[in-house]
């Protein structure tokens, strides 16, 4: 029987996918030291996609290539993402309120403005990640297929760059289209580009911002590849919001809060979705007779998703120390050190302390499902008979 593609996605959330390089990790320690990768299909969107085309380089020895996301996130500092230093940031911030003041006379300055300026991450990703042996990953076997997915801010699109075998056909559907090109650093920058914090990115005829933005599907592209199974690494909240306290929260929330809440449903409410309405079709499925499911443009697909078990924001809270006081006082005027500012943090907090807490995060709770983790990606050699619409 033809053997399965196990699909793995990586979702976006900044400072957070410090947590999937904690499961990637408990997976490594599952598998033989010389193992290939498992997935040979990676999916990566934002912050995600730089730790999937990290995989996707060292699809031949996935050890190796968790290990060097260990260690880079292990030892990260704010100013190796984005400049903290005083002259940076308020070089920044008069381009800002320059921009702000230039765009009232029909000035296009604000165009090119952002929040933070992110050019330590593209001197890291030229000087560490070399994506040309994207190809010689996929040119041995070892990988099947890498999509990176960003934002059209001309277009409105989700645009899903992807790199794989030759039988792979582009895809075109509402707001979403499939795009065969070589991954390369601009393309991974592009998708992490958080609205208004990073810069966005020309790519072709485009400016591209963070994947996460309109992507309304973010399952369909492991699909489209041809994911046979895949295993989802989110971001969502972990824990249950208390009734008793929520129904206390009634002072206005401060731009700290709307901001992260916007993030959060940028980064989080589309895989949720989608993993909803990829239950709801399994189900489907299995009510209909075997003999009618080769007629129907519907197969189920298994998929397993490891999340966090503690909320994200809250390990945030512990660690603002963190943040350079130079980011602490840009941040301090929009309400980030006060209660609830957290979660805005817990996407801009590039430092070793907080990404350290979430790896040991994701490593525990993928530990915690350690008999189920092998055993889905030990179910590699069955044909799949039924599906989720592409």
């Amino acid at each position: 029987m033809p053997v399965q593609k196990i699909g793995l996605i990586l979702t976006g959330g900044g400072s957070r996918a410090a947590y999937q390089v904690g499961v990637l990790k408990a997976i490594a320690d599952f598998l033989p030291r010389s193992s290939r990768s498992p997935f040979t299909i990676i999916c990566g969107t934002s912050a995600g996609a730089l730790n999937a085309a990290t995989l996707a380089v060292n699809a031949r020895h996935f050890r190796k290539g968790v290990n060097y996301l260990v260690n880079v996130w292990k030892n990260f500092r704010v100013h190796e993402v984005y400049r903290s230093d005083f002259v940076g940031v308020a070089h920044n911030g008069v381009r800002w309120v320059a921009g702000l003041v230039l765009s009232s006379f029909g000035s296009d300055k604000l165009n090119y403005v952002s929040l933070l300026d992110n050019t330590p991450l593209v001197e890291l990703l030229e000087r560490a990640l070399p994506c040309e042996k994207i190809q010689e990953s996929i040119d041995c076997g070892a990988l099947y297929a890498l999509s990176i997915t960003a934002s059209g801010y001309g277009s409105g699109h989700s645009v899903t760059f992807y790199q794989g075998a030759a039988d792979i056909e582009p895809w075109r559907r509402a707001r979403r289209v499939g795009v065969p090109t070589q991954i390369e650093i601009h393309h991974l920058l592009a998708s992490a580009a958080i609205p208004f914090i990073f810069p966005a990115v020309h790519i072709h005829r485009e400016h591209f911002g963070d994947g996460s933005m309109r992507q309304l599907s973010p399952i369909s592209s492991a699909l489209h590849l041809g994911a046979d199974r895949i295993l989802v690494v989110g971001m969502g909240h972990g824990g249950e919001v208390d009734d008793v306290q929520r129904n206390k929260i009634d002072q206005y929330p401060s731009l700290a809060q709307i901001a992260g809440h916007a993030l959060d449903s940028i980064f989080l409410d589309g895989m949720e979705i989608d993993l909803e309405r990829l239950r709801r079709i399994n189900h489907i499925v299995s009510l209909i007779p075997e003999e009618i499911r080769p007629n129907v443009n519907l197969r189920h697909v298994d998929a397993l998703v490891i999340s966090p078990s503690k909320p994200l924001e809250k390990i945030a809270e512990r660690h603002l120390h963190g943040l350079p006081w130079t980011i602490r006082i840009l941040l301090r005027a929009v309400g980030v050190m006060r209660k609830n500012g957290a979660n805005l943090v817990s996407y801009l907090l590039f430092d070793k302390s907080y990404c350290r807490a979430l790896i040991d995060l994701g490593y525990q709770d993928a530990m915690s499902r350690k008999d189920e983790i092998i055993e889905f990606l030990s179910h590699h050699d069955q044909k799949p008979d039924n599906t989720f619409p592409q």
